[in-house]
């Protein structure tokens, strides 16, 4: 990893409302590169990941089936899913989905 994404993963995680972070591989099936945070451990972790990816496949293609052709290069860039306990923040790009769960109170 470069020095900028250990630098902001470290950012990341000093930050108080931050219950961890996943760095998650783009392939099928998806695998955690790195994570921090309790609530990413064991088999809970491996659930997260995984339905993490298929958000992000989800909209990609639900954006490509109303956009059709137009659609080049229009790829999701982040995605915000807030409930009344917690927000799951997802930056996919090329080769990996960072998710960074935390508390918006």
């Amino acid at each position: 990893m470069t020095p900028e994404l250990e630098q902001t993963l470290a950012l990341l995680s000093s930050h108080r409302s931050v219950l961890g972070y996943m760095l998650l591989s783009r392939g099928h099936p998806v695998s955690i590169i790195r994570h921090t945070g309790g609530v990413f451990d064991g088999e809970h972790g491996k659930k997260y990941a995984g339905v993490i990816a298929r958000i992000v496949e989800t909209v990609q293609s639900g954006l490509e089936e109303i956009n059709g052709n137009e659609n080049e290069g229009d790829d999701v860039k982040f995605l915000r899913i807030r409930t009344k306990r917690h927000e799951l923040m997802i930056s996919p790009d090329g080769r990996y989905l960072l998710a960074v769960l935390h508390e918006p109170s």
